[in-house]
């Protein structure tokens, strides 16, 4: 495989975490409303932080480390780490090479029509087990429908290549959520203070009034939603506040106004949350999506 590292071309011009970092943000028509990425990171840490959809990404040279569901899994290339939507995780280098990989971000409607599609029939919502999954030639499937993506001359073959990998992933590695894993994450005072913490994320909101809520104390309260969640109740509405703002920062609004409206203080204290998210600040991130 040839090393493209030194020229990785970008909407966003040069990273502003390190020289040598690149992130390149673009979609394509056959993965409807969805992101794509291709990237070389090497000091960014990815601190925890969820999206609402799905993350699949191939490692193509070093080596990724990642907090996912409780562990700490691992991946290179060759090997896989899908990440489910509303999961909490992080992401680093393992080496000083950093990594270099391709990422799939579909969303779940995506999802849920090809699982429907391989069944014959309206399907379970596909989901994922918390491993690293040893695929090498699933790994190499993905690649290339990627880089055919990424290019854009053919749309035919790009779909044609999307929905062959895509479908491998699903018929391979795909799974259910267990009764076990749905009661746990569903239990009605972890989605309350879910529903009253997104209800309205610029609203102030203490820790005192979420516990009243649900009839616990603030200690139980915190701890519940962490254990359950993955991150403690003031993260979670801030990664919230991040993710509907990069829905605003696709219709063009500015970014200061995106800030303010999201309920961030200022326009640095969201670039510093956004950055630790999506890897690049929200102005570059924006611009990548007017080029896509």
């Amino acid at each position: 495989m040839d090393d493209p590292a030194p020229h990785l071309t970008t909407a966003e011009g040069p990273h502003p975490l390190a020289p040598r970092e690149r992130a390149h943000f673009f979609r394509h028509p056959a993965l409807p409303d969805s992101d794509l990425l291709t990237a070389h990171f090497i000091e960014h840490r990815f601190t925890p932080h969820w999206h609402d959809f799905y993350a699949i990404p191939v490692i193509e040279t070093g080596a990724e480390a990642f907090q996912y569901g409780g562990k700490h899994l691992v991946v290179s290339p060759g090997r896989m780490g899908v990440v489910n939507p509303g999961e909490v995780h992080t992401g680093e280098a393992v080496s000083a090479e950093g990594w270099r990989y391709r990422v799939f971000y579909p969303t779940v409607p995506v999802m849920q029509q090809l699982a429907d599609e391989l069944a014959g029939r309206p399907a379970p919502l596909p989901w994922f087990p918390v491993k690293v999954v040893e695929d090498a030639p699933l790994c190499g499937v993905l690649d290339a429908a990627h880089r055919v993506l990424e290019q854009g001359n053919d749309p035919l073959q790009a779909e044609s290549l999307l929905v062959n990998g895509l479908s491998l992933l699903l018929q391979r590695h795909a799974g259910t959520r267990s009764d076990r894993a749905l009661h746990y994450r569903d239990d009605a005072r972890v989605q309350q203070m879910l529903l009253r913490l997104a209800d309205d994320p610029a609203q102030e909101l203490n820790l005192q009034m979420l516990a009243d809520q649900v009839g616990l104390s603030r200690y139980h309260a915190v701890r519940l939603f962490s254990q359950t969640v993955g991150m403690p109740p003031h993260a979670w509405r801030v990664q919230l506040r991040v993710n509907r703002a990069a829905a605003a920062l696709r219709r063009g609004v500015p970014v200061a106004q995106v800030a303010l409206d999201a309920g961030f203080t200022d326009q640095s204290h969201f670039t510093r949350h956004f950055k630790r998210a999506f890897g690049v600040a929200p102005g570059r991130w924006q611009q990548a999506r007017r080029a896509a």
